[in-house]
């Protein structure tokens, strides 16, 4: 008995789902990233309005001041849809925790001399509730924007944010002084030189515009906080007592690093849909950009004494470089 094997190749009808190949015509493949993303928000099929917003629809672009032709546009640089994100994360996971189980295994946190310690546990510890409040805000930002390209990718910064803060809290741990913890919250309630910033992301957590949220959270606050704070100050730490704060705070350096792409790439699209969008863009970010120095202030004055105007005039310029080639001059 003889068998003949044959190979017959079969020419799909399309390359890809039907809502995608409207958008890019049926004989282009899509990404994973495309088919898990664009289109998938319902925009037709409604039985009821909010009823704490009924003038609303549940998904309705006139939340915003920012008005867009095509919400999708707003897509994600990274290509995070839930998988790549998660596969991401765990891996910078791993890194982060090896770095603190180094840092406990060499004893290093015990070495760390106390100056330095008290003095970065001072400035990094109360940033765990600014990182909770981003997780707050980036959460309204999902739940309240328009387009899944948005929305999910505000849903992963969200989620970013609270392992931030988890970071932060574990340098106490890491040092063995969960004192420092309490101390840091009663300085968030309490202390002077901090009160501007709460009071600011606080202000946030009732703003109604999600994309002006947006903005201010995540290209100002965070532009400015982040290299000012997780590198800068770590550089005057390694150049003064060594490099263990530097090894335990990678994750945030290197997240903000990454996230800066994404809400770069959205002002940039934003802004480039229309004169009115670049106008309004560079209203919110000059406008946030200066509360958000004066909160860092005082905050800054502790870190670095007599540089911190200087430090500050730094990062200042490192955004409205960052807002420029977006399309936004300041």
């Amino acid at each position: 008995m003889s068998m003949d094997l044959r190979t017959i190749s079969i020419t799909p009808l399309r390359q890809t789902f039907g809502h995608l190949a409207r958008r890019m015509g049926a004989d282009k493949p899509a990404t994973r990233y495309m088919e898990a993303t664009m289109d998938l928000q319902p925009v037709e099929n409604y039985h009821y309005r909010p009823t704490w917003e009924p003038q609303y629809e549940i998904f309705d672009a006139r939340r915003t001041r920012i008005v867009m032709h095509d919400w999708y546009a707003l897509k994600d640089p990274r290509q995070y849809y839930y998988g790549p994100w998660t596969l991401a994360r765990g891996r910078m996971g791993e890194t982060a925790g090896g770095d603190f189980d180094l840092v406990d295994e060499l004893g290093l946190a015990a070495a760390y001399p106390a100056e330095g310690r008290d003095l970065a546990l001072r400035v990094l510890l109360p940033l765990r509730h600014v990182a909770w409040a981003s997780n707050i805000n980036n959460a309204y930002v999902s739940a309240y924007g328009y387009g899944i390209a948005i929305t999910q990718a505000a849903c992963y910064a969200s989620m970013d944010q609270l392992g931030v803060a988890q970071y932060v809290t574990r340098l106490a741990i890491a040092f063995d002084d969960l004192e420092s913890l309490a101390s840091a919250k009663s300085a968030w309630l309490e202390g002077r030189e901090w009160q501007e910033l709460r009071h600011f992301v606080e202000d946030l957590m009732v703003e109604h515009d999600w994309f002006a949220l947006l903005v201010a959270q995540d290209f100002v606050i965070d532009g400015l906080l982040y290299p000012l704070l997780y590198e800068r100050f770590n550089d005057k730490l390694n150049a003064a007592y060594g490099p263990v704060f530097s090894m335990l705070t990678r994750f945030q350096r290197e997240w903000a690093g990454e996230t800066a792409k994404w809400i770069d790439s959205v002002l940039k699209v934003a802004a480039g849909e229309s004169p009115e969008n670049k106008a309004q863009l560079a209203v919110w970010i000059n406008d946030f950009r200066e509360r958000t120095v004066k909160a860092l202030t005082p905050i800054a004055t502790i870190a670095f004494g007599d540089k911190a105007t200087a430090m500050l005039d730094e990062v200042i310029l490192q955004l409205n470089t960052r807002a420029a080639k977006a399309g936004i001059p300041l």
